[in-house]
């Protein structure tokens, strides 16, 4: 296992921001960790990357003990905090030397850096001293870094902040393509970039885990077999699909989608397939109304 969880606690003074939390992640997997401000999300990735000691319990990176070896983790992981500190006064190339130092990256260091100002699209940005980069660029700097030193883990505090649709779209797919080979731990609000990333999420809750599932199962999970969803190939007069007797409640969702809310959802398919046949209707889709990924985490973390 790239990273291993077991029993892992936090206390501040009376608070528990992680309670008795346990996962694990493989080597080629990019786990979205999910959760609301407050859950404990960044709490367990300081302590994964050994910048916050646990109270109890115990990580394991790349067959290290964060708390016996720090410095080997240290090695081995890229960590991208949601604050990104990052020297200001430093230019692009200069901060990813210094960087580099620390990582103690002699062999063909140069190289290196130049790849990765590449890899991150910071070509036209290297020359200007950080302060003055955009939160988007500034971003890019503090993801250069995290890879810099060619870590087998990357731990990724809400990468995509204060980035354009256009910048998203192309650190996401860095990100795809990283995770190929290494393993990626990710905290975002946004869901759309969850889907977009990563087969499996962990949801974390007032510092419990409430979720640890492929984005699939836990949609289908919370299908909802008593709505169903018809997208029709023309738009639909009201009076006639108020013929349906099965559905106890139709409600237009735009052009010639609807919502059919039912009691009785195999019956209520059957009639809606006969009564499409009857009026000479063809129906371009027909399912069982599936949570969004969004929903999901909306119902896990009322509760």
């Amino acid at each position: 296992m790239s990273i291993s969880v077991t029993a892992l606690t936090k206390v501040y003074d009376t608070q528990k921001a992680v309670d008795n939390i346990s996962f694990e992640l493989k080597k080629g997997e990019i786990v979205g960790f999910l959760g609301p401000n407050g859950a404990g999300k960044s709490t367990t990735m300081k302590i994964i990357t050994g910048f916050l000691p646990a109270t109890s319990g115990k990580v394991v990176v790349c067959g290290y003990d964060v708390q016996e070896k720090p410095m080997e983790v240290h090695k081995r992981v890229g960590y991208l905090p949601e604050s990104n500190p990052l020297y200001y006064e430093m230019y692009v190339r200069e901060y990813l030397e210094f960087s580099a130092g620390i990582h103690k990256i002699t062999k063909n260091r140069g190289k290196l850096i130049e790849e990765m100002i590449m890899r991150t699209g910071l070509g036209k940005e290297a020359h200007k001293k950080i302060g003055a980069l955009s939160k988007g660029y500034k971003q890019r700097v503090g993801l250069a870094q995290a890879m810099l030193h060619d870590p087998e883990v990357l731990i990724l505090d809400e990468p995509t902040s204060g980035l354009d649709p256009n910048q998203i779209i192309e650190i996401r797919d860095l990100i795809k393509n990283i995770g190929a080979e290494k393993t990626v731990l990710l905290s975002t609000h946004i869901m759309q970039e969850v889907q977009a990333m990563c087969s499996r999420v962990i949801i974390i809750n007032n510092g419990k885990i409430v979720a640890d599932d492929s984005i699939d199962h836990l949609q289908q999970a919370n299908t909802k077999q008593d709505v169903l969803i018809v997208v029709f190939e023309k738009e639909i007069d009201n009076s006639l699909i108020n013929e349906l007797s099965h559905a106890s409640q139709c409600e237009n969702l735009g052009g010639n989608k609807w919502k059919l809310n039912t009691t009785d959802p195999e019956n209520l398919r059957r009639e809606v397939m006969q009564w499409a046949i009857k009026h000479d209707i063809n129906i371009s889709s027909l399912q069982a109304q599936t949570d969004t990924l969004e929903d999901v985490f909306r119902t896990l973390t009322k509760k």
